[in-house]
């Protein structure tokens, strides 16, 4: 299958790394490499770093970075890693880092992944297909209260406990091989009445198994910290967020990492010796503009925050 991607806010995020032209920068989420290529388009002696837990993004990015060979080098890993990666590449510090979070286009086009609720697949949402824990393992083996649990807080789901009852209930009978049984059961759950508006009603759920699969948040604001840490003064980070509890954390991370103090009120003065390390750039998250949503509906929920290293 052809490796479709179409990169969400892409002019707002390079924007926001601020490219120098000698600078080294990560595209920590190459997905279908639209970010890296524009990066590498404003680069001359500087150099690209690609990451992606998906080898067959790591495969087709090569194509699309026909052209580009001496300026960039891809990794197979997870930017949670990005020490050990900068580490092992001899590369002290950095001037950009990109996260563009969530599932590729390319992830949820192709139908055998597992990812969409549109298509009839095994179930399987693994982003590195070399890990263990799939999908079909989180719907047949985890107890009803993790199914409550994930799909609640992952999926922010309201009908949680009852699409869980019904994932047990069901497994009970025979295993859930499917994302199409899956999403049967899903609407039998839900009432039809909760079911006439807004999105799928599959969509909740299936993304609070694909974070749990994936382990997402667990990584996320560690890994701010730790990208933070990377960057040389004046580095600027783009992150890119699809959904509410992506975006929270990210938020949260800058809001900590911006202060110049954590003591308790109480305290009459600081005793933490916490400095600020960061400045934000935009407090308000920057959003798909009506004409990117007309042409991809998929970034209707993106929000770009970045910050620039002090």
């Amino acid at each position: 299958m052809e490796f479709k991607h179409v990169s969400v806010l892409l002019e707002e995020s390079i924007e926001g790394l601020n490219i120098r032209k000698d600078g080294i920068y990560i595209d920590g989420t190459l997905g279908g490499a639209g970010h890296s290529k524009e990066i590498l388009k404003r680069i001359d002696n500087g150099k690209l770093i690609g990451i992606d837990q998906d080898m067959n993004a790591i495969n087709k990015s090569r194509e699309v970075l026909k052209g580009y060979e001496d300026k960039y080098l891809l990794v197979h890993d997870n930017f949670k890693n990005i020490k050990e990666i900068l580490s092992d590449l001899n590369i002290d510090k950095v001037n950009g880092v990109l996260l563009d979070l969530g599932v590729s286009s390319h992830q949820l086009d192709t139908a055998d992944r597992g990812f969409s609720f549109h298509q009839n697949a095994p179930l399987d949402m693994r982003m590195n297909k070399e890990d263990k824990l799939s999908a079909k393992e989180v719907v047949n083996n985890y107890s009803l209260d993790d199914l409550n649990r994930i799909i609640k807080d992952f999926g922010e789901e309201r009908w949680a406990k009852r699409i869980a009852e019904f994932i047990v209930k069901e497994r009970n009978r025979k295993e859930i091989e499917t994302t199409g049984e899956l999403v049967d059961i899903i609407k039998k759950a839900i009432p039809k009445g909760a079911r006439k508006d807004g999105p799928h009603p599959a969509r909740r759920t299936f993304q609070a198994i694909r974070i749990e699969v994936n382990r997402e948040l667990d990584i996320l604001r560690d890994s701010i910290f730790d990208i933070v840490d990377c960057l040389k003064p004046n580095g600027r980070l783009s992150v890119i967020t699809f959904h509410s509890l992506e975006d929270r954390i990210i938020k949260e991370a800058y809001k900590y990492l911006n202060k110049t103090c954590i003591c308790p009120k109480e305290f009459p003065i600081c005793k933490c010796n916490k400095k600020r390390e960061i400045k934000i750039i935009n407090k308000k998250p920057i959003i798909a503009s009506q004409i990117e949503l007309q042409k991809n509906p998929r970034s209707r929920s993106a929000k770009l925050r970045v910050a620039e290293k002090i």
